[in-house]
């Protein structure tokens, strides 16, 4: 099969590997249809992933066809999947309290292991969601969106609540998405005016922020002094990270839906004084992945106006590099594998 190979930091090529073969029990193997580039993607491309072994298959973000199921799965050839890409060990702490996103020995499709930049793969059967309702370039978006999703639902902030997404990148337009759609008041924080305008006219996020010296005082005015009641902070920046706490209200929460190497200071008078709730949330679950699809099939996220970029297998090592550093207008890139 084909299959786009991250040779090394900044060397992708198309190149011939073995099929994956038959299944192991309670597996199945798929057809790869589309794989979204993430923001990992380019990453691993540029060398940045502190966690990775080249060469490396990238690519989690799946829809996928079953083309053969192992002993002991009831998954039809044929039928159109979602791929959830955390692969978990089932045993740890994390994993006997449901929550196999935080897996001790967490595996992710394209970073610890091979992922779906190819023609085929295989997967635990348990990781596989109907894709109903979806168009195989629409399944790919889920996995994306589930972040936001996950850390919508992780906020507990009810209907009604004020709430500031700070990064209107892809991660934090889903987080945005679907905190709207949780009934929050959102407005978007970003350093780009471009970004804020993109938000405003694709997808209705007319209340936005710039971040300069006057963010602070911006805050106060959009909030009457009160501050958000819930904030995300999905920059992945930890200056960013740091000053978010002062954003938050009284009683409110601050969710930390991106992840930085550093270390994130805060005053603590100021954190106790609000009685405030700082929530860190990774990766998604089933529950997260499910209620994406049906936001989707419901007509709730507009999948046409994130997929903005698009290329083929063969074309993906030129385009990612390129796309690596011209991000003018780019929200989310997806690739078409199945022919």
């Amino acid at each position: 099969m084909k299959a786009v190979l991250c040779q090394q930091p900044g060397v992708l090529e198309v190149v011939e590997r073995p099929s994956p073969g038959s299944p192991a029990p309670g597996w199945a193997r798929l057809a790869v249809s589309h794989v979204g580039i993430c923001g990992t993607d380019y990453h691993i491309f540029e060398g940045k992933h502190p966690f990775l072994e080249y060469p490396r298959v990238m690519g989690h973000e799946i829809s996928a066809t079953v083309v053969e199921a192992g002993d002991g799965v009831a998954l039809a050839v044929g039928t159109p999947v979602i791929v959830n890409p955390y692969l978990s060990c089932g045993t740890c702490v994390a994993c006997r309290h449901s929550k196999p996103n935080c897996c001790t020995n967490i595996k992710v499709l394209g970073v610890h292991t091979d992922g779906a930049f190819c023609e085929e793969i295989t997967v635990p059967a348990g990781n596989l969601y109907a894709a109903e309702g979806l168009s195989p370039e629409a399944a790919a978006t889920v996995e994306f969106l589930a972040i936001g999703a996950h850390a919508v639902r992780r906020s507990l902030a009810p209907a009604g609540s004020r709430a500031l997404v700070i990064g209107a990148g892809p991660i934090g337009l889903g987080a945005a998405i679907f905190s709207r759609i949780a009934g929050h008041e959102v407005t978007l924080l970003d350093t780009s005016a471009e970004r804020l305008d993109m938000a405003a006219h694709r997808f209705g996020f007319a209340s936005g922020i710039i971040a300069n010296d006057d963010t602070s005082e911006a805050v106060r005015a959009k909030t009457e002094g009160d501050g958000f009641d819930v904030v995300f902070d999905a920059t992945g920046y930890g200056p960013s990270m740091e000053k978010a706490f002062s954003f938050v209200a009284h009683g409110g929460a601050l969710v930390l839906v991106s992840v930085v190497k550093d270390d994130i200071r805060f005053s603590d008078p100021e954190f106790h004084k609000r009685e405030m709730m700082l929530i860190g949330s990774r990766n998604a679950t089933r529950v997260d992945f499910e209620h994406v699809a049906a936001s989707i099939a419901n007509g709730l996220v507009p999948v046409d106006k994130l997929i903005t970029h698009r290329t083929t297998l063969a074309d993906a090592p030129h385009d990612l590099a390129r796309w690596a550093h011209e991000k003018s207008g780019l929200i989310k890139a997806v690739i078409k594998v199945a022919n």
